[in-house]
């Protein structure tokens, strides 16, 4: 509504100015003057309300991160049930070892995820001028953080009752959530990858043997196109 009113206010300063300055009737360029600057201002307004410094190469990094993750996860899970079919079994040992192995590996993908992520989004915002921590920016954490923490704890609580099945779901739903909750300060485009987390993670429910395949694509593949779109549509040099 705020947006909506100072948009309302500049449109409307923008109509008194060109009043005050006019052009002779019949001129071709003085409405077309006047759309380009209604055209700056709502430019200038986006770039004040939004981080729209987010790199389509951050997603497709992130996919690829998570696609080299989920490999080495079905390598490690692999072995696990090579050495039950083997004779050693599930022993509370073999999966302790293998929950750290696991984790290890969760908190290897994300932080590699989050320093590309934040390469690309500096790269980006240097090109553009514009600041990469301002107030747009630590609103926009700060809404993601919520619904990913939470998540977070949620999942934590989950391993410490060694209850699997359900781990790649709420990672998906909860992810999906914190970029649907993160979406109004940044580009709207990101929403639409929020709900089809979400919609994969709980048809993941229903599936719950297959979770690192879901987890796959949707950490990875679903990274990596959105990433190629939102690089197709707002970063790719124009042709000379």
């Amino acid at each position: 509504m705020k947006y909506t009113n100072l948009m309302i206010t500049l449109y409307y300063k923008v109509l008194f100015m060109s009043r005050q300055n006019p052009v002779q009737p019949g001129h071709p360029g003085g409405q077309l003057e006047t759309m380009q600057e209604i055209s700056d201002i709502k430019r200038i307004m986006e770039r004040s309300s939004r981080f729209i410094s987010l790199s389509g190469l951050s997603g497709i990094a992130a996919g690829l991160c998570a696609l080299g993750g989920a490999y080495f996860a079905n390598n490690i899970l692999n072995d696990y049930h090579f050495d039950y079919n083997h004779g050693s079994g599930f022993t509370d040992r073999n999966f302790e070892s293998i929950k750290i192995k696991l984790l290890v590996l969760a908190a290897i993908v994300l932080a590699a995820a989050l320093i590309l992520a934040f390469i690309f989004t500096w790269r980006r915002a240097k090109q553009n001028h514009l600041p990469i921590w301002d107030l747009t920016a630590r609103k926009l954490m700060w809404n993601i953080l919520i619904p990913l923490i939470s998540g977070g704890l949620f999942i934590l609580a989950m391993l410490q009752y060694s209850e699997w099945r359900f781990v790649a779901p709420a990672s998906l739903i909860f992810y999906g959530l914190a970029l649907v909750n993160g979406s109004k300060y940044t580009l709207t485009d990101i929403r639409y990858l929020g709900y089809l987390e979400i919609v994969l993670g709980l048809a993941n429910t229903q599936f719950t043997g297959y979770g690192l395949y879901f987890w796959a694509v949707g950490f990875g593949i679903l990274h990596i196109v959105y990433g190629v779109l939102m690089w197709w549509k707002y970063e790719k040099p124009l042709s000379p």
